[in-house]
C-alpha cells in the first residue's frame, strides 16, 4: 500500500514510520520542513519526503494522489495561540479537502479520550477535529488514547523529573484525577495493525491500558520501578496558574506546555470498552511494564523520538528551520575563534556530544547560571537536555538551543538560541582546512540588545576560549 504519514517528524510519526517500512509499504512523509526529516529516509527507496503545511492549502499539491491510507497525526499541546482550536480545525479542513481528491480509502486519526461532559480545550479540539475529518469519500478510523507512556513522551519525562528530583512532593489536587495510561508501543500497534483493515472502517475506539490509576499512583509506581521512596501530599489550594508554575520550575517542560497539561490533567480520562483488543490481537501492557520498557530504551540510547525535539518545546522557533540556516552577516555582533585540529574525528565526536549530561566542556557553572536566569524570565532553561548523547539532527533540542543544521560529512553544526534574549543568536562549529572555526553570532534588537551583548562580552571571552580549546584538546 501507499501510505501518507502526516506529523512525520512528531513523537508518534517518527516511531510509526519504521513499522510501516518493515512491511514494505511505500510511505510518503508529509513535513513542514524537509530539514527536520530523518536523513535515513533519503536512503530508502520506499520513503518519499514532501513539504506540506496544512495551514497553507497551496502546499498540499506536493502530496501524491495515489494514496491508499493516510495517518492524521497533526497535534499540538501549545498554548501560544489564542485561536488554537480554530487553527487545528483549519488544518483538519484543509487535510480533508485535499485528501478527498485523492484515491485514499482510509484515514486513521489518533485522538484523545473524550467521554467526560467537561473537557479541556485540547480535548475539545481533538473531538472537533474528529468530526471535521469525517467524509463520504473515505473511511475514518479513530483511536482515542489517554496518557501515553514511553521514553521521550512528555508525560513520561515530566513524571520522571518529579520523581527523581523530589523526595517529598506538595502537589496539586489534580494528582487525584483518574486516567488509564497506555504504553507507546501499544499505541503504535493499534495504528500499525489497523491500516487497510476494513473491519475498523468508519469506527472510533477508546484505547487504554489495563489499569485505572490516579496521577499520584502513577508517580508512586514510577518511583517503585526506580527503587525510590517518595512521599506525596496533595493540597487543594494550588490554582491552575500555581500548578503550571510548579510543573514549569521543577520539570523540563515549557510554561506553555505546563499550562496545557494542567488544563488536561484536571479531566478524568477513562475509556469505554470495545472489541478492538481482540480484533487486532493486542494485549496492552501495565503501567509498570511500560515504564520498565522505557528505561530499557533509555539505557540502550535508542530513544527514537522525544517531545523535547518537537516545536512544542520551542522557545522561539516555529517549524521553518531553513529560515535560520543562513546566519546574518550585517547588523550583528560576532565572537569568532579558530584552532588547529589535532584529531578531526575526535573533535567531531566531541562537538556532536556537546550539551546535555556532557555539559559545554568549559565554564559549566556559568552555563547553568544562564539556564537558571532563563527559567526565571519564563524561558526554557537548560533542563531539556538532549535526546541522544551522541547523535544530532536538524530540529533536535539541545539544552536552550535548537539544532538548525547537523552534517558530519560537511563537518558543520549550527545551533539557534531559544533562550530569552533581546535579539537572536546562532552558534556554529565548522572544520575547514584543518581548523575548527567557532562563531557565535548575535543580532541585537534595539538598545537593550546592544547593552546585553556588551554586558556578557567578558564572559564570552572566558567561556568560548575554554570551549574551543577543549574541543581540539588544547590543554584538555
Amino acid at each position: 500500500m501507499k501510505i501518507l504519514v502526516t506529523g512525520a517528524t512528531g513523537y508518534i510519526g517518527k516511531r510509526l514510520i519504521p513499522l510501516l517500512a518493515n512491511d514494505e509499504h511505500h510511505i510518503v512523509c508529509a513535513v513542514r520542513d524537509k530539514l527536520r526529516a530523518d536523513k535515513a529516509y533519503n536512503e530508502d527507496d520506499l520513503i518519499d519526503v514532501v513539504e506540506a503545511d496544512f495551514l497553507k492549502p497551496e502546499t498540499l499539491s506536493n502530496i501524491p494522489k495515489d494514496i491508499d491510507v493516510a495517518y492524521y497525526l497533526i497535534h499540538s499541546m501549545s498554548n501560544s495561540s489564542r485561536d488554537f482550536e480554530s487553527l487545528e480545525e483549519r488544518c483538519a479542513i484543509n487535510f480533508r479537502s485535499y485528501i478527498e481528491k485523492t484515491e485514499v480509502k482510509q484515514v486513521i486519526y489518533l485522538s484523545g479520550i473524550t467521554n467526560e461532559d467537561e473537557l479541556s480545550k485540547h480535548l475539545r479540539s481533538r473531538k472537533n477535529v474528529e468530526e471535521t475529518l469525517k467524509s463520504d469519500t473515505y473511511a475514518l478510523t479513530v483511536f482515542k488514547a489517554g496518557i501515553i507512556v514511553g521514553s521521550g513522551s512528555s508525560s513520561f519525562e515530566i513524571i520522571r523529573d518529579l520523581v527523581e528530583k523530589l523526595p517529598v512532593m506538595i502537589a496539586p489536587k489534580w494528582l487525584n484525577t483518574k486516567t488509564q495510561p497506555l504504553a507507546v508501543r501499544d499505541v503504535l500497534s493499534f495504528l500499525h495493525k489497523s491500516a487497510g483493515r476494513t473491519e475498523v472502517f468508519n469506527k472510533a475506539y477508546d484505547v487504554f491500558g489495563p489499569e485505572i490509576l490516579t496521577y499520584k499512583e502513577m508517580l508512586l509506581q514510577f518511583a517503585d520501578v526506580r527503587d525510590l521512596k517518595r512521599y506525596i501530599i496533595t493540597v487543594p489550594v494550588m490554582t491552575p496558574k500555581l500548578s503550571s508554575y510548579w510543573l514549569y520550575f521543577v520539570t523540563s517542560t515549557s510554561y506553555k506546555l505546563a499550562t496545557s497539561l494542567v488544563d488536561s490533567m484536571g479531566v478524568q480520562i477513562i475509556g469505554k470498552p470495545s472489541n478492538i483488543n481482540q480484533l487486532l490481537d493486542i494485549n496492552p501492557m501495565s503501567y509498570k511494564e511500560a515504564v520498565k520498557l522505557a528505561f530499557e530504551k533509555i539505557e540502550q540510547n535508542s530513544i527514537i523520538s522525544s517531545w523535547k525535539d518537537s516545536m512544542v518545546s520551542s522557545g522561539r522557533l516555529r517549524n521553518q528551520l531553513h529560515k535560520y540556516v543562513n546566519v546574518p552577516k550585517y547588523g550583528c555582533f560576532k565572537d569568532y575563534k579558530e584552532r588547529k585540529v589535532i584529531d578531526t574525528q575526535k573533535t567531531i565526536d566531541k562537538i556532536w556530544s556537546i550539551g546535555g549530561h556532557n555539559g559545554w566542556y568549559y565554564g559549566n557553572v556559568l552555563w547553568k547560571l544562564r539556564g537558571h536566569i532563563d527559567k526565571l524570565f519564563g524561558g526554557i532553561g537548560l533542563r531539556r537536555g538532549r535526546t541522544s548523547p551522541t547523535d544530532l539532527d536538524a530540529g533536535d533540542a539541545l539544552d536552550f538551543w535548537r539544532v538548525i543544521f547537523a552534517d558530519k560529512t560537511k563537518q558543520k553544526l549550527l545551533l539557534y538560541a531559544e533562550m530569552r534574549l533581546p535579539g537572536e543568536a546562532w552558534l556554529e562549529f565548522k572544520i575547514e582546512d584543518g581548523l575548527l572555526k567557532q562563531t557565535a553570532t548575535f543580532r541585537p534588537r534595539g538598545l537593550w540588545g546592544r547593552l546585553y551583548w556588551y554586558s556578557i562580552l567578558p564572559f564570552h571571552g572566558f567561556i568560548f576560549n575554554g570551549m574551543i580549546n577543549k574541543l581540539v584538546d588544547v590543554n584538555a
